[in-house]
């Protein structure tokens, strides 16, 4: 069918990812989640994963550390809650912001959920902020 206008293409392409030494510690009383979004946490905080790296997907950092699939996934969604990582369906895990920037985020939130507790709107709160 190559001579219909139809021509085949084959493109060799790799996806390369950030390999992790996420460890877990049965023995330690955190939770096994709090173990791994540490270990990652950590490794962004050092440079092992650096900003718009992506991650190994989930499975593969259960098999590695030894944990189940969603203990991983627990790990990964509170760190994309902190604003550390992006996950998206079939383009996988990035890295998108560092530790202390997702203090920063987690402050604002906290101060978010007090302004509303008290009566402020949104816009009253933005413009708190920027007269601070």
């Amino acid at each position: 069918m190559e001579g219909a206008g139809v021509r085949t293409v084959t493109v060799s392409a790799t996806v390369a990812s950030t390999l992790l030494h996420v460890k877990v510690d049965r023995d330690d009383p955190a939770h096994l989640h709090e173990q791994v979004a540490a270990s990652i946490r950590r490794a962004i905080a050092d440079g092992e994963a650096k900003l718009g790296e992506r991650l190994p997907p989930a499975h593969h950092l259960a098999a590695v550390t030894g944990v189940n699939t969603n203990t991983v996934l627990r790990a990964l969604r509170a760190l994309r809650d902190e604003g550390l990582l992006e996950m998206r369906p079939r383009r996988g895990i990035r890295v998108i912001g560092t530790p202390g920037e997702s203090e920063i985020r987690r402050k604002i939130a906290e101060l978010a959920q007090l302004a509303r507790q008290q009566g402020y709107t949104h816009s009253e709160l933005v413009r708190m902020v920027a007269d601070a």
